[in-house]
């Protein structure tokens, strides 16, 4: 993919349909090192699947028979000299303690390093796709925190869905300004 934000929003809408209702997505910048984390309290993995996700043709999809999006996320680390890790509990192992977390980290002054790109349009689409869930995304840098919880908007907007065209534009402006 040209941009690590497509990777998010790829490994977010996994979660989405492995039924979370919590999502994190957390950027943090130090220096040359960029680091992502993507968790989520949905179904979770078993060890087998998690042990399989970086092979192209497992997927757990039954209208195709590949599964590219963490190899791409992985090669995307890797060849920075980073790496990738998956963290999971099934919901079969445990019924109250469950999720992923998908962890990559980056070296930005490698050559082979994919730029971050339109992380904002990332979070607008999960947002608009999905406006039941609770995001959470946090973008730390050595001069700046963004942050912004869809469950505070929700208990200051009540009934209002997030997926309203003025309430994504107010939500997009919010985050905007947060990076200026």
């Amino acid at each position: 993919m040209k941009e690590l934000s497509l990777n998010i929003l790829d490994i977010a809408m996994n979660s989405v349909k492995a039924g979370a209702k919590n999502i994190t997505i957390s950027i943090t910048e130090s220096g040359d090192v960029l680091s992502i984390a993507i968790t989520d309290d949905g179904c979770g993995m078993t060890k087998e699947q998690t042990d399989k996700l970086s092979d192209p043709f497992f997927t757990t999809r039954s209208t195709r028979k590949v599964g590219l999006g963490i190899p791409f996320f992985k090669l995307a680390a890797e060849q920075t000299g980073g790496k990738l890790e998956i963290k999971s509990i099934s919901s079969e192992d445990n019924q109250n303690n469950h999720g992923t977390t998908v962890f990559a980290f980056f070296y930005k002054n490698h050559i082979d390093f994919t730029p971050l790109g339109d992380i904002l349009s990332t979070v607008i689409t999960l947002i608009q796709g999905s406006p039941d869930i609770d995001f959470h995304f946090m973008h730390i840098t050595d001069d700046r925190n963004v942050c912004f919880s869809t469950k505070e908007i929700r208990e200051q907007l009540g009934v209002i869905p997030l997926n309203e065209p003025e309430i994504l534009n107010w939500i997009s402006d919010y985050i905007k300004e947060q990076y200026e």
